[in-house]
């Protein structure tokens, strides 16, 4: 079978499943710019909340009528500040319903907007104010408008917004505006509205630059509307479906989400790393969407809680995490859903059926028992969690699966809009990223000579459809690095395609290690395999260049000390050291640790499917200060900076492998 397929096959091919799936309540058909949803969502949706934020003071809630209009007259103020078409708008803000407001209030206003966090650094956003040619700012506040201010007289900036209702300095050059006055100068305004192609420019979005200079992603009405009129192939939101938002929303990944479930009706509710977990149990949303990273931090929750239980319950808790470890995996080959049985016999499929029949009702038990009361810390209701911007491990989708949580993992990236492949609720595939969705190609080549390798190898991959960006803001050397001359773009991740067209993914072509002997060595599935251990939080492979691997490593100090514990050595962990109650400090170093974490690395590299010796981890060292956005070690979607953990660490990394 070919890995690859034309746009109009993948469409002509969609189940009937999908195709009623992709009819919502409302009519995008004829919907070709993202300014057009809002009127059309608030004569449907009316009354229906559109936008909670429950951490604002006083509580922000606007139901889609009344975001129609605060659009609406956020762009008709833009407009009668003589913001025309076309204009680049800088919006550098965070999570809030007044951000959502401004962005699409830029759009209709004509305008294109390059938006960042306003956490980012000051020279990365003085880079993309400078970079898109923005002549407006809107930014979250006055302290993120100080931390630019003295730098923006070198820039054709003329007009500056903030999101909150601060009053705007009286004595500054620039003309300076608050929300309100910037609502009130709009309400007394006329919105003109925009004639535009759907190829027209939306938006800048700057990647998060984990290696080199951010490229300003170039993102039409098309390239988003895609997502919208296409993400219901997935999932099939009703009017009123609460979803809870902590991804920042300014990325494509959260920002086309938010497009999309919002263009159906839902309610989203905003929330935060600090109280997702009681957002989860107090509105109980029936969709999510969020990185890796957020499952895991759930997953260690809750094995923090079952470390914390008697040992006899802990012990019928293993018992029955085990037995319904297995009878998932029998019923996926009955499903035919399982990765490591793809091409499963009638003879293994019989046994799987067989095996899944008797652990069915100790399964069931262990659910009546354990996995609904988990199930209840998420609130109960969850229909669908979306899991995207990097690899699910294993074991977390094999936990969340036993729990029955449904985890749909997608891929793709900024360039992409991000969606192309993502896993249905019918064909919850686990271990791989999912079909391609309506409109898209995916083809795998050879990474050197770029040749479509066959059904079934690893190689580069490669995305084609709608959603391909433009190309990088003025910076066609990288955008015709990117897209080749028949329209595909390099993702620059690895992977194969299963005989249904499910995409795996592998690694990244540029995360990969290349040994001495040659091997290269893709890092991420090694590292998601050490995740298991419960004594490490987070993990990164080193070892370009040399004999083996070598890692690094921020251990998991609570579960650390309660091992010490079972130790007898009543161990408290301190800022430098591991100390005893008596005062006798342990260094990290120490054999009893180092003991452990070898143990550790070893059995879960060897466990992991696919083992090869050259991915045995060799040297490594705990390191304290847990990779993280605050110390720039990590992105927005909290992936590692690989290139800047290396530089932080150099001395050390060269220093293992002396």
């Amino acid at each position: 079978m070919s890995n690859t397929q034309t746009a109009s096959s993948i469409l002509s091919n969609i189940s009937q499943r999908e195709s009623l799936a992709l009819q919502g309540a409302i009519d995008f058909s004829k919907v070709n710019l993202l300014s057009e949803i809002w009127p059309l969502a608030a004569k449907q949706f009316g009354n229906i909340v559109a936008l909670r934020n429950p951490h604002s003071k006083p509580e922000t809630v606007i139901t889609y009528a009344q975001l129609a209009d605060q659009i609406q007259q956020f762009a008709a103020g833009l407009q009668a500040l003589e913001v025309k078409v076309g204009d680049r708008i800088s919006l550098i803000a965070d999570n809030s319903p007044r951000w959502f407001i401004a962005d699409q209030g830029i759009i209709t206003a004509g305008g294109v907007n390059a938006v960042r966090s306003s956490q980012a650094e000051k020279e990365e956003l003085l880079f993309i104010i400078a970079n898109s040619g923005s002549t407006v700012l809107v930014v979250e506040d006055l302290k993120t408008l100080s931390k630019l201010r003295d730098r923006l007289n070198d820039l054709p900036i003329q007009l500056v917004i903030l999101l909150t209702d601060e009053a705007p300095p009286t004595d500054d050059s620039l003309k300076i505006l608050n929300f309100n006055q910037l609502q009130e100068i709009g309400a007394n305004n006329t919105l003109v509205r925009v004639q535009q192609d759907a190829d027209a420019l939306a938006t800048l979005i700057y990647t998060s630059g984990t290696t080199g200079q951010p490229k300003g992603v170039m993102l039409s009405h098309s390239n988003l509307m895609h997502q919208v009129k296409s993400l219901r192939a997935i999932v099939q939101p009703q009017p009123g479906d609460i979803v809870l938002s902590i991804l920042p929303t300014w990325h494509s990944y959260e920002r086309s989400g938010e497009y999309f479930l919002l263009a159906q009706g839902c309610t989203q509710i905003y929330t935060n790393l600090r109280s997702v977990k009681r957002d989860l149990k107090e509105f109980k949303p029936h969709y999510m969407i969020g990185v890796p990273r957020l499952w895991e931090s759930i997953y260690e929750g809750v094995q923090k809680q079952f470390r914390e239980q008697p040992a006899n319950k802990q012990r019928l808790i293993n018992y029955f995490l085990g037995i319904s470890e297995k009878y998932i995996k029998a019923r996926r080959i009955v499903q035919g859903l399982s990765l490591d049985n793809i091409n499963a016999s009638a003879g293994e499929q019989l046994a799987a059926r067989t095996k899944a029949l008797a652990l069915l009702p100790l399964h069931a038990l262990g659910d009546r028992l354990i996995y609904a009361t988990v199930r209840e810390a998420t609130g109960g209701r969850i229909k669908q969690v979306i899991s995207g911007g990097g690899a699910l491990p294993r074991h977390i989708d094999n936990f969340f699966e036993i729990i029955g949580v449904e985890i749909l993992q997608g891929y793709g990236l900024t360039e992409t809009s991000p969606v192309t492949n993502a896993r249905r609720p019918w064909r919850n595939f686990r271990g791989s990223s999912g079909q391609p969705i309506p409109g898209t190609e995916v083809k795998i080549v050879d990474p050197e000579n770029r040749q479509p390798l066959p059904q079934g190898q690893r190689g580069l991959v490669l995305l084609k459809g709608p959603q391909i960006m433009q190309g990088y803001y003025q910076n066609p050397e990288a955008t015709t690095k990117a897209i080749d001359s028949e329209g595909w773009f390099d993702s620059g991740d690895l992977g194969w395609v299963t005989p249904d067209n499910d995409l795996v993914l592998t690694g990244r072509a540029k995360d990969t290690i290349v040994l001495t002997n040659g091997e290269n060595i893709e890092p991420q599935p090694i590292e998601d395999a050490c995740l298991r251990s419960p004594y490490i939080d987070q993990i990164m492979l080193v070892g370009q260049d040399q004999r083996s691997l070598g890692a690094l490593i921020v251990p998991n100090l609570e579960a650390l000390a309660k091992w010490a514990e079972t130790q007898n050595l009543s161990l408290d962990i301190q800022d430098e050291n591991i100390a005893s109650s008596s005062g006798q400090k342990i260094d990290l170093e120490s054999k009893i640790i180092q003991d452990l974490f070898r143990q550790e690395l070893n059995r879960e590299v060897q466990n992991r499917p696919g083992y090869r010796l050259d991915d045995r981890i060799g040297t490594f060292r705990l390191i304290l200060e847990p990779f993280s956005i605050e110390n720039g070690l990590m992105t927005q979607t909290l992936k590692i900076r690989r290139h800047v953990v290396a530089e932080r660490y150099r001395d050390l990394i060269n220093g293992m492998f002396a």
